[in-house]
């Protein structure tokens, strides 16, 4: 088919008619409706001139909208939204196709989006990802972990009165990228530290990428085995990203894959290590003429990274095309400390945006951010960022941090994170349940109030636990108060106060922020 020639589904956008889908990056746009103008390569993750997020997130070729609609196709294509219609434009023969629920709503066209595209696997992530806080070593350890910095860590966390969980051991464990060994200069006896780990409680699961350092033994190896990703002149491709250069595993490639997960299980074996955080693997990572043992382009390089993974009960992504539905823990991409549209603001509309897209097991990136530039030493950590940061991630399926807490907080606001911690263990029996529910039958486990009640497409600094729990975070510095719209039923707040449907101003201190439960 000639490069020139596209093939296009437009859709005329019903009257209040909003749509949720296309990219994870894009969720503060989300819901599109007739006032939105945007577009979107989701081939490359691209956004438009005037929203330049990186795509740094998942994706997929899907649109959900409130009136029971679906907008699918197997390919990658460019979303447009303006002029009172949503397009979706592709250079494949084959059209996207638009479907319609029984069910006219936001929920209908979910359901039926996961059932015909992207069916649950029955499978969710390790329990332990849900049961305890996630702990990464990235911002207090950058670059430089070790055995004794990872075992100190590990015990100031438990001294601070946090429980143990999963401890994530980030970038620089290992002798080089791609050669996926301790290196012994700087983890003497990893079977030690993980037995100590374990004997603490934690799970241990470790950093890497799909990468290769050029000249290395690993590279050389690959390189001739032609298990490396190659450009359209059959040479083997060095390419930037954000540590430097390195050449790229072939994730498509059976072979490769066997590789990577011998190295794995190694690590397993000897270490005792229960899993891996998946890094990278972006789709801005590779091009369109790269040429890939099977699959044509960027995603299916991105698809079959993700693949390869969900073989592991203990991973973690931050990038994804496709792959709505299956047991895959989702991070959102790395957030700056700040309380704007890239910080704080986004957590809730793209936690949102990716369980609409299939995937239910979602993080909110690390408590505080995980943008490593905006924590340079000396730097002060906002405090009361870092609190409202922690109660608006508590209730999402899984809850992250790096930055020790008690090293970076006062007495007061140490004790308000603790609370945070400690109000989602409250709710645990219902996100296990709401896990199990996911695996089951693919629904997201947090969701937009528009899921379960109609009309409240306009509601996004607020989300719901399942469907009978609302979460209203607060969301601007210096508030003392929330305003909270609540949709119909009763809801008791927290304290045992019953609210009617309709809008709140409720009083909210640093230690809290509001929670109810739908009474009836």
């Amino acid at each position: 088919m000639p490069k020139d020639t596209t093939t296009v589904l437009s859709v005329d956008l019903l009257p209040g008619e909003h749509w949720w889908g296309g990219a994870v990056a894009d969720g503060q746009l989300m819901p599109f409706g007739s006032s939105t103008s945007h577009r979107r390569n989701l081939a490359t993750n691209a956004g438009h001139a005037d929203h330049p997020t990186a795509g740094a997130n998942q994706s997929a070729p899907l649109l959900v909208s409130t009136e029971g609609r679906v907008i699918w196709s197997e390919k990658p294509f460019t979303l447009a939204i303006g002029d009172g219609c949503v397009s979706a434009e592709t250079e494949q023969p084959e059209a996207p196709e638009l479907r319609r629920a029984a069910d006219r709503t936001l929920r209908g066209a979910y359901r039926l989006a996961s059932a015909e595209y992207f069916p649950p696997s029955g499978d969710a992530p390790a329990r332990e990802m849900f049961t305890g806080p996630q702990y990464s070593t990235w911002i207090e350890l950058p670059y430089t972990p070790t055995q004794a910095g990872v075992l100190s860590y590990a015990k100031a966390l438990l001294s601070a009165g946090f429980p143990p969980g999963v401890l994530m051991i980030d970038d620089r464990w290992s002798v080089d990228y791609g050669d996926w060994r301790f290196d012994a200069g700087l983890f003497p006896d990893p079977a030690a530290m993980v037995d100590e780990l374990h004997s603490l409680g934690f799970s241990v699961m470790l950093w890497l990428v799909p990468f290769v350092s050029p000249d290395s033994p690993p590279f050389r190896d690959l390189r001739a085995r032609g298990l490396l990703l190659e450009d359209s002149a059959g040479s083997v491709i060095v390419r930037e990203w954000w540590n430097g250069f390195s050449a790229l595993l072939d994730t498509t490639n059976p072979a490769a894959m066997a590789w990577l997960g011998h190295r794995l299980a190694e690590l397993q074996d000897s270490f005792g290590v229960d899993g891996f955080k998946f890094d990278a693997g972006d789709l801005r990572d590779y091009r369109p003429d790269d040429k890939p043992a099977a699959g044509s382009g960027p995603v299916d390089l991105c698809e079959a990274y993700a693949r390869f993974g969900s073989g592991y009960p203990f991973n973690e992504f931050r990038a994804c095309w496709k792959m709505g539905g299956t047991a895959l823990a989702q991070r959102l991409h790395d957030k700056p400390p700040t309380w704007d549209d890239a910080g704080l603001l986004s957590l809730v509309p793209e936690g949102i945006a990716q369980g609409l897209m299939g995937h239910a097991f979602t993080c909110a990136d690390m408590v505080g951010g995980g943008e490593l530039s905006a924590f340079a030493p000396g730097t002060p950590v906002d405090q009361e960022q870092f609190v409202r940061y922690a109660q608006c991630a508590a209730l999402f399926p899984m809850l992250q941090f790096s930055i020790a807490p008690a090293r970076v907080l006062d007495e007061e606001h140490l004790a308000a994170v603790l609370g945070a911690v400690a109000l989602r263990q409250e709710f645990l029996p219902l996100i296990l349940d709401l896990v199990d529910h996911a695996a089951r039958t693919g629904e997201p486990i947090i969701r937009a109030l528009e899921y379960h009640f109609p009309g409240y497409s306009g509601v996004t600094d607020q989300f719901l636990l399942g469907d009978s729990v609302l979460v209203a975070p607060i969301l601007e510095q210096g508030a003392t108060s929330k305003r909270v719209v609540l949709p119909p039923g009763d809801w008791a707040a927290t304290d045992g106060t019953v609210y009617p449907r309709g809008t709140h101003d409720l009083p909210a201190g640093l230690a809290s922020f509001p929670v109810f439960r739908l009474v009836r």
